[in-house]
């Protein structure tokens, strides 16, 4: 694709990035077949084509973005489908989210937007705040019918009371800043992302994790200072708070790299994955102390499936012949390329894994999507649930706390694969599984 950008332009590292993305885009289209907002609505601009387009007449011009702009950016869920896809290497990730910058700084979005976009900012990344959220909507959930449907922001309000749970566990104590030893001889150590709503919502993933690796004889290092990797702001567009957040999480890993050293930084929530193992191109135009740093960091992140399958993972278990449906999480397959690992483990630990057909397409959780696009991101789940359904499954395994919240609640447990892997090698059974953890003796 032919680009013109004036010198003064490509002086911005954004635009350099994006300009080159630009230019290895060959129109061929390939990316609509598997974009899940082109699938439903059939709009070119709601493709990653479409998009492109609109993006670089916007970076081109180099003026405000327009409400038409913002709407089919919008709807994007970052699944980057389109880059498994795509036979140029179009690298879409990038100039996305060099479009929501833009747009994040140049746009004025209604009240309304700007309220809930502040108010997601302000609580999803810090777990006390969020925690208090859930429980607030516990308390608005018997009086949401007074609040009329058909409108964006009541659809929002509905899809935010939808999705918070009826309970939530305690926090427990494991995911505070600490080291686990390893049990017997230490064979490796690792630092281990423990999350801001993870924490919340399931803090029995960072427990098998921590389980099942100390048990392999690794120590684990949940790091003091390290929290939100910085996804939820950065998809967003809103640049600062997600490199703050991204700083303290390298500055803290990297006192523990240069202390007692790292062999791996492990995440078991692959949204995060996909952003900290992008922290190098994050902070590429930063000072060089801090994009060395950067660089270390991202070469250190491994999605916890992927460390697993070196550690010679193997069940301690009676094999429980249950039937699982692998829920491949996009960032998980699309944005980190782990595509085998999952499954393969669950195999080995003993369990019959079915994929569900397009199985390449979003559940709709994608971050914050199912709270700013509710609709899209209902049609998306109920797309995704009648697939699976169709495989007759005991339960779904997924590696992302986004698509458990998401696909939840429709009479099928969905558990994340660490803690599946956790039980069969002797942890406890999944507290989402009461009613079939009884096949497997203790």
């Amino acid at each position: 694709m032919q680009t013109n950008f004036t010198v003064e332009q490509l002086a911005d590292p954004n635009v350099q990035s994006s300009n080159q993305v630009l230019r290895t885009c060959v129109h061929c289209g390939f990316c609509t077949a598997t974009c899940p907002t082109f699938v439903l609505l059939g709009d070119e601009l709601d493709s990653p084509r479409g998009r492109i387009y609109l993006i670089k007449d916007m970076l081109e011009s180099g003026r405000p973005a327009t409400e038409e702009v913002v709407r089919h950016v919008d709807r994007c869920l970052s699944c980057l489908a389109c880059m498994t896809t795509c036979p140029s290497g179009v690298h879409y990730m990038h100039l996305v989210d060099h479009a929501r910058q833009y747009i994040e700084e140049t746009y004025t979005r209604p009240w309304h937007e700007r309220m809930l976009r502040n108010v997601l900012q302000m609580v999803l990344p810090r777990p006390a705040l969020f925690r208090a959220a859930v429980l607030g909507a516990r308390v608005a959930r018997p009086v949401r019918r007074l609040i009329p449907r058909g409108s964006t922001l009541g659809d929002r309000v509905h899809a935010m009371l939808d999705l918070a749970p009826g309970k939530l566990p305690p926090s427990g104590s494991m995911q505070s800043p600490q080291v686990h030893k390893a049990e017997g001889a230490r064979r490796g150590r690792v630092a281990l992302l423990a999350g801001c709503a993870q924490t919340v919502l399931a803090p029995s993933i960072n427990e098998a994790t921590i389980r099942l690796l100390t048990r392999h004889g690794i120590e684990v290092v949940i790091a003091r200072g390290v929290g939100c990797c910085g996804a939820l702001t950065h998809h967003m567009g809103r640049h600062d708070p997600a490199m703050a957040s991204a700083r303290a999480n390298i500055a803290g890993w990297t006192r523990e790299i240069e202390g007692d050293g790292l062999d791996a930084i492990l995440i078991n929530t692959s949204g995060c994955g996909t952003t900290v193992k992008d922290y190098g191109f994050m902070f590429r135009a930063e000072p060089a102390e801090w994009a060395m740093k950067a660089e270390r960091v991202s070469a250190l992140a491994m999605d916890i499936s992927e460390y697993l399958t070196t550690l010679n993972y193997a069940p301690t278990r009676p094999m429980p012949g249950l039937r699982v449906a692998y829920h491949a999480a996009c960032s998980l397959q699309h944005g980190q390329r782990v595509l085998n690992e999952p499954k393969a483990l669950l195999r080995k630990a003993g369990f019959t894994v079915v994929e569900p057909a397009e199985g390449h397409l979003c559940c709709g959780s994608a971050g914050t999507y199912n709270l700013v696009q509710p609709a899209i991101a209902g049609r998306l789940r109920e797309r995704k649930l009648a697939n699976i359904a169709r495989t007759k499954p005991d339960l779904i395994a997924a590696g992302n706390i986004g698509c458990i919240t998401q696909l939840s609640g429709d009479g099928t447990p969905v558990i994340h694969t660490v803690e599946l892997l956790d039980w069969m090698a002797g942890g406890p059974a999944p507290a989402g599984l009461p009613q079939v953890a009884t096949a497997v003796p203790a």
